[in-house]
Parts: C-alpha cells; structure tokens; sequence
C-alpha cells in the first residue's frame, strides 16, 4: 500500500526507540547536502530527515529543493539538535514531485500578507496559513459537535433563492438568460417566466427563513454554509461569499437566544484552545510581532491567548441599544469629535461605536439588546413599545459585530403590518406565513458570521486571510 505513512504531528509524540516508519511531505530547507526540513501540513514543527553523505549522487540532491515533495522511509532515533526529541534517518529518499527552485513563489523567508494573497493557491504551505486553517478546521468541527451535543437538526437551507431574508437587495442574480438579449415585457422589463426557474432568482444571503421552516417543525435547528452578499464594499472586514452559522430556536425568546449564542461562543472557542494550542500560541507571538510597528494606543491591551482566556472566564455584559446610546454620547472619543460617524438614538452604530463599547469601556464583548425597529428586519419582533424590536448584537474587541439574531415575529397581524409598512411582497412569502398561520409559536435565531469568529479566534487583522479563496469587488481569482 502506497500510503502507509505516519503524520509528522503524531510521529512528535513518539518516543525514539528505532521505529521504521514512512513519512511524506514537502520539503522545507535542505542544509549541507544532509538535513532535509520536511513538513506534511499537520503541524507547524518540521520534521528533520538526516541523510547520509554519499547515500545519493549529486544530481539527485540537486532536486531537493524547497517545496518539493517527498517520500521517507527511515529509522526513528533521538535528535543530536536543540529543540526537537528526534529525528529520522533515512534508509531511502523517493522524490514524489519536483519543484523549481528558481520560479517557486514561495522562499524560505518572511513573505507579506499582501504578497501571500496573491499567492492564495500556495499560501497554505506557510506556518501562518497553516496554523490559520487547521484553527478554522477545528472551529467549523466544533459547530457541529455544539449544535449535535444539544440535540439540534443540521438543516441544509438553499443557496438558490427568490427571497431576500434581509430586505438590502444586495444579492448576486442567478440566470440563464442570455445577457445580450433577454426575453422582455410589453413596458420593457425583463421577462422572468423565460428563466430556468420561471422566476427572478438570487444567490443567497441567509438561510434564516428555510430555517424557522425547520424550527417550526423540529425544534431546534441550525444551518452552516455559503452566503453571499453584492456589496461593493474593500474593508477588511466584508466579503462577497462567506460562510454562515445560523440556528432557529422554537419556544424561545430574546433571552434564551442570548444565552445560547454566549455559551456557544465560549464552547467553540474553548474546543480550539484545547485542540489548537500549538496553532494559536504561534498566532499569539505573530500578531505581537506585527504590533510592534504599531503605535502603542493602537496595539491590543491583551495577547490572542491571554484575550480568549478572558472571554472564556467572563460573563458577556449585557445592556440595551438605548443604554449604549448613552454611553457613548457621554464618552470622551464623542465629546473630542473623534467619532467618524455622528451618534444619537436611532442610528445604525458603526464599527468604531461597538468597538468603543467593546474595547474601551467594557473592554470585554457585549451582547446589546432592543434595537430601533426603523434599522431593523421586518421579521424581529415587535416590543410594545413600540419604537424597538426584540434585536441583539454580539460585540467582539477587535471587530465588531460578531453575531446578529432576535425573536421573531410570531403575531401574525404584527407581522402582516410590519411588511407591508416595509414594502415586502406577502404573497411571495405565502410560506413563511403558513408558520404563523399553523401552529405559530414564540421563536428566535441569529447568525454568526464565520469568517469573523475565525479572525477573532487567530487574531488575524484582515478577514481575506481566514477564508481559502476570498471573493471580492474585481477579485474572483483561482
């Protein structure tokens, strides 16, 4: 059998004791023509190779060269270097796959991340990358095991849609249409009933509405997968395909989606502090290697490590949109005008109000509650106020809104009333009220975008550097 190999990651926890083994990977450095660095992606700890001075001839050690690929058969002996417990000897070196030394991208020393971007098909193969992936592995596995270990149903919510959950429009259209010359209207208007579905249709930006579908039937349900937005926006922050975890909680209200969303926070991160520690403490020295060129009030008061120790040893404050409003009316940052943006009650908050709430005055994430109903979804529902709906926002250090979820509206009068005050179509969304219409119970949801648990989590400060492929305004490459 070809692969029957040993992964450098569990051949580390050996004890050297002249085990024969196979190992495969690509090749680091090559020193002196006899210590091979090999790496399989399984951990960032290289694996030395020892090879004995005159076993090949010089054509073939030629050929080892960074980023080639090889296959090691060899004897497990205690290492004679610092740092590392063994090393392997090699009996025999197979190169399964070349690599030109002089065109790959890739040497041996410290790369930008700007650079690496553009290099998305290779970057895997540095220890950043790999660290940050096998923590997004783990952070994506710990979701399911969440969810599974409280008895939720894994929904799989459609990617084709013809509703917009959100209401923004900003939703990349899916068509077979010839675009030169689509079928038209009497008035004009491009004519729908031609498409392959016989409708207007969009890729999706949530699966909250299929999902308390599900709710409404099972209970507890959650889905994880691809949504997309047509935001021409170049943050560091906003992608156009990104993932989406979002559970839909039957006999729940506002609180219970609170505590939910705070404990699964908490339990994912947990599970990769545990699983991925040896990935997030090389994260950790990065990221304070990289606020060294900072100025100090812009380095993070906490490292990775000792922040996501904090988060899991602290409850998450808790206080109203109007309570934040105060806040930050009555802050410094407000009165020296070193907000961006203007603040009163009724407005959107942007990044730089929730990270002021976040960074400088709880200095700890925070969950706001009761938002304006006028900047929110028509599915939240109604307070008897009657100015605020049941909203809430997790706030993270460092980015923002982290999670966005409420209670739905369950009330099908207030609910007919809201859409219609919105402009939505109810007869398109005939389905969404058969819920309401048949057996309508209190419920409530949210959504965690991915990508940025996973920079909060690893620290990195540019959300392209936590997905594999980002998709962008003008980017759409490999």
């Amino acid at each position: 059998m070809f692969n029957k190999r040993v992964k450098i990651k569990e051949l580390l926890t050996w004890e050297p004791a002249q085990q024969e083994v196979t190992v495969m990977g690509w090749v680091r450095t090559f020193r002196n023509n006899q210590f091979i660095a090999l790496n399989d992606g399984s951990t960032n700890t290289n694996l030395q190779v020892v090879v004995t001075l005159g076993q090949y001839d010089d054509d073939f050690l030629k050929r080892i060269t960074t980023s080639c690929s090889l296959k090691v058969t060899g004897t497990v002996i205690p290492s004679q270097g610092k740092g590392q417990k063994l090393e392997i000897k090699a009996n025999t070196v197979e190169i399964l796959g070349d690599s030109d030394a002089e065109k790959y991208p890739l040497q041996p020393k410290k790369h930008s991340l700007e650079f690496l971007r553009e290099k998305a098909h290779l970057r895997f193969r540095t220890n950043t990358f790999g660290s940050v992936f096998r923590v997004r592995h783990a952070l994506a596995f710990a979701i399911h095991k969440f969810f599974h270990e409280k008895g939720f149903l894994y929904l799989h919510t459609p990617i084709i849609t013809a509703s917009d959950a959100e209401g923004a429009g900003e939703m990349f259209r899916v068509t077979t249409l010839p675009f030169d010359n689509p079928p038209r209207e009497a008035d004009g208007s491009i004519n729908f009933k031609e498409d392959f579905f016989g409708k207007s249709t969009n890729l999706t930006v949530s699966g909250q509405l299929e999902g308390e579908l599900g709710a409404t039937a099972f209970g507890d349900i959650y889905t994880f997968g691809p949504t997309f937005r047509a935001e021409n926006s170049n943050t560091t922050r906003h992608l156009a395909e990104f993932w989406m975890i979002e559970p839909e909680m039957a006999f729940n209200d506002l609180e219970d989606n609170m505590n939910l969303a705070e404990s699964f926070i908490k339990y994912i991160i947990r599970f990769a502090m545990e699983n991925n520690r040896e990935d997030l403490e090389f994260l950790a020295t990065r990221l304070a290697e990289e606020e060294k060129s900072l100025p100090v009030d812009k380095r993070s008061e906490m490292g990775l490590i000792e922040k996501l120790e904090f988060v899991l040893n602290n409850d998450f404050e808790r206080i109203t949109y109007t309570e934040a409003i105060d806040i930050l009316l009555q802050s410094p940052a407000y009165k020296k005008k070193k907000f961006q943006y203007d603040v009163k009650w009724g407005i959107d908050m942007q990044s730089e109000h929730e990270r002021y709430l976040v960074e400088k005055h709880f200095r700890k994430p925070v969950i706001v509650s009761n938002y304006p109903k006028d900047i929110k979804a028509f599915y939240m529902r109604q307070n008897d106020d009657g100015k605020t709906v049941a909203a809430m926002d997790i706030l993270a250090p460092g980015i923002g809104e982290i999670v966005g979820g409420s209670q739905r509206e369950e009330r099908m009068d207030k609910l007919e009333a809201r859409m219609k005050e919105m402009h939505i179509p109810a007869d398109e969304l005939w389905w969404y009220l058969d819920t309401r219409r048949f057996g309508t119970v209190p419920h409530a949801g949210f959504g965690l975008g991915f990508e940025r648990m996973v920079l909060f989590v690893t620290g990195m400060s540019n959300i392209r550097d936590v997905i594999a492929f980002p998709r962008t305004p003008k980017s759409a490459e490999f």
